[in-house]
């Protein structure tokens, strides 16, 4: 895909996270990623992952986190604050960037470790009894020490959603964006909702904009902090936009504008970055618009795996 954090997966090897004796013997060759408070990484003077093994780091510490293999190669997330101090977080980088920055596997594996290490930094107890969470199976499940009740990491699905009336584009605009920034609509999904459903509840409620009909294209991990979008293109009728709270403003695009956003030169348009999937949404409607691939994106790709 043509977005970030989903491709190149680890191999989570979900079998290994109750057997205490093989994560002993992947940790000291096993990838490192050292994550701080903010949920940023520390890099080497490139940038880059500085490539830390299990050694470097020393006794793996008890917070560990799990990822999972790579050709037979452990991969761990570490909490800062739980590394040897001559591990100093000296230069550190934002997801956000090392999408851009980082090989493809090393930024889709900080994505994952970003995710369950903010889950685990702010489900410290219970919320039944109160009591605190022992975690176990690696990092990947919290116990409660006094009801005994699991909890699992959770990951909250939301649609991402490219609306058209068969000729144009639905975009819309937060008011704290910069200036002439559009996106595609999306909102979380409510309990007891299908995807169908909230895409059409979501699209009304921002734009009212009524959705005919939707079609499922891709999903993108979000941790940002706990996302899971859920791409979708969509038929609506051409309905004149109007805007509630939720967005400054929202409005039909031309092909044409679209396809000058896609190449970054629209004096008045800009798109969600690269790493989105909204702008791989907005390029597939491009594509099945003009009957081609959609024009050249100026922004570079993350690097390959």
């Amino acid at each position: 895909m043509d977005f970030s954090f989903a491709d190149a997966p680890l191999d989570r090897a979900e079998h290994l996270r109750t057997d205490s004796d093989a994560l002993a013997r992947l940790w000291p060759d096993a990838r490192v990623l050292v994550l701080d408070a903010k949920g940023d990484a520390g890099v080497d003077a490139q940038g880059m992952p500085p490539g830390l093994d299990g050694t470097a780091v020393g006794k793996r510490p008890a917070s560990a986190v799990f990822l999972g293999l790579h050709d037979g190669q452990g991969w761990f997330a570490v909490p800062a604050i739980d590394a040897p101090g001559r591990l100093e977080m000296s230069a550190t980088i934002s997801l956000r960037d090392a999408a851009a920055q980082w090989p493809v596997r090393e930024a889709s594996a900080f994505a994952q470790a970003r995710a369950v290490l903010h889950w685990r930094d702010r489900h410290r107890y219970c919320g039944a009894c109160s009591a605190p969470l022992d975690y176990v199976r690696a990092g990947w499940l919290g116990r409660c020490t006094g009801c005994g009740i699991e909890h699992y990491p959770r990951t909250d699905p939301a649609v991402i959603v490219a609306v058209s009336d068969g000729r144009r584009l639905l975009l819309g605009r937060q008011a704290a964006w910069a200036p002439g920034r559009y996106s595609t609509l999306a909102g979380f999904v409510e309990p007891g909702e299908t995807l169908e459903q909230t895409v059409v509840r979501e699209v009304f409620e921002e734009s009212a904009v009524r959705v005919t009909g939707c079609r499922y294209l891709a999903s993108q991990p979000w941790p940002f902090p706990a996302s899971l979008m859920l791409g979708f293109l969509a038929d609506a009728s051409p309905d004149t936009p109007r805007v509630n709270d939720e967005l400054e403003d929202a409005r039909w695009f031309e092909a044409g504008d679209i396809e000058l956003a896609l190449r970054d030169a629209h004096p008045h348009l800009s798109l969600s970055p690269r790493l989105s999937i909204s702008r791989w949404l907005i390029a597939q409607w491009y594509a099945q618009q003009v009957g081609g691939p959609p024009p050249q994106q100026s922004l570079s790709p993350a690097r390959a795996g």
